[in-house]
């Protein structure tokens, strides 16, 4: 039923979508155009990488869950650095971070642990990923903000550059760890039995969902770039900051494929994707998308350096904090999933009245 509300909101957002854009309605209709079509083609790329994980596997599943939910929002970030929005684009680059962390994780933990009491997931996969989580935000994000206390532009965009490829190499080496040197090393029992789950089959083919990624991806990229021009008017409009608008509005529509492919899996017992599109989709974000990000804002007019606020600073810190204490023990419950949701609506206040 949802997959069929899904399927009508993409087929009719997308032409509504070119037509709103060629007959100049409403920036406010079309706003709320451009973010539901998005949020409908993003339930078919969740629906592709959902099959493909099948076949590929938990780990390798939840990072093509990761990397093709991720890449709506690059997308976005991509056309917002061009028209010279830095400020919207590290916004949601920390929404991201908080939406996965607090929103994904606490609503899979929630719905997850309503149908099940206790909830397992690999434990060594949990740890190994608090490390990189730590360095991530709290190392690679806030030493630029202390180091660029007394540095020109100049010398704040050159430190960004070298963290950000110093950021890219190390994702790289952990994505070679896991799924190469490290591949099924740390493997844990489950309820007494080897980890192997009952086989499910996917609703697609490997071959029909790459094709529908590589066609929602493009519809994503034509809706996105519109969407960005939106964003002015409607910031004016509602009263809305941009820091606002990146941090939840952005950061809610491009995730849209991960909130609902991590809920999924979780109510239906499968922790280790749940729990691997939530903080691996964040190591993406801090790791490979924000100093990719710092890259390609150097072929636009005006930079991007990796400096955040310090409202931005300390709610990523807080997120990684307290989700490397709920995770560490590999195993959840909705309590935990509630708790992870406060911490969202309390930071959500927060930026909407700063």
């Amino acid at each position: 039923m949802v997959n069929k509300i899904f399927t009508i909101a993409a087929f009719i957002g997308v032409p509504v979508s070119i037509i709103g854009t060629l007959l100049h309605w409403s920036s406010i209709v079309m706003f709320v155009i451009y973010c539901l079509t998005i949020i409908a083609l993003s339930s078919f790329m969740g629906r592709a990488t959902e099959s493909l994980a099948i076949v590929a596997g938990p780990r390798i599943g939840g990072l093509l869950n990761a990397t093709f939910g991720n890449a709506v929002e690059l997308i976005i970030a991509i056309f917002a650095l061009r028209e010279g929005l830095t400020e919207v684009v590290l916004a949601s680059l920390t929404g991201s971070v908080l939406g996965n962390l607090l929103l994904v994780a606490g609503l899979s933990f929630f719905i997850g642990g309503l149908k099940y009491k206790r909830q397992q997931f690999n434990v060594f996969d949990a740890r190994h990923n608090s490390g990189l989580l730590i360095f991530a935000v709290i190392v690679a994000f806030v030493i630029p903000e202390v180091f660029t206390m007394n540095m020109n532009e100049g010398k704040t965009l050159s430190l960004s550059i070298g963290i950000a490829i110093i950021l890219i190499l190390l994702y790289l080496a952990a994505l070679f760890f896991k799924l190469v040197t490290h591949r099924g090393v740390y493997q844990v029992e489950k309820n007494g039995e080897t980890g192997h789950e009952h086989e499910e089959t996917p609703e697609w083919s490997v071959k029909k969902s790459i094709t529908i990624l590589a066609i929602a991806t493009l519809a994503v990229a034509y809706v996105s770039e519109n969407l960005v021009h939106t964003f002015e008017v409607v910031a004016e409009s509602f009263g809305w900051s941009e820091l606002f608008i990146g941090i939840i509005i952005v950061a809610i529509v491009g995730n849209a494929a991960e909130h609902a492919s991590a809920a999924v899996m979780a109510y239906k017992n499968r922790m280790d994707i749940a729990v691997e599109i939530a903080i691996g989709s964040t190591l993406q974000i801090a790791m490979f998308v924000a100093p990719l990000l710092v890259l390609i804002s150097l072929f636009f007019p005006s930079g991007m350096s990796l400096v955040f606020t310090l409202p931005e600073l300390i709610s990523m810190a807080t997120a990684v904090l307290l989700m490397v204490s709920i995770s560490n023990d590999g195993e959840t419950n909705w309590f935990e999933g509630a708790t992870l949701l406060a911490a969202y609506a309390i930071m959500g206040i927060g930026f909407y009245l700063l």
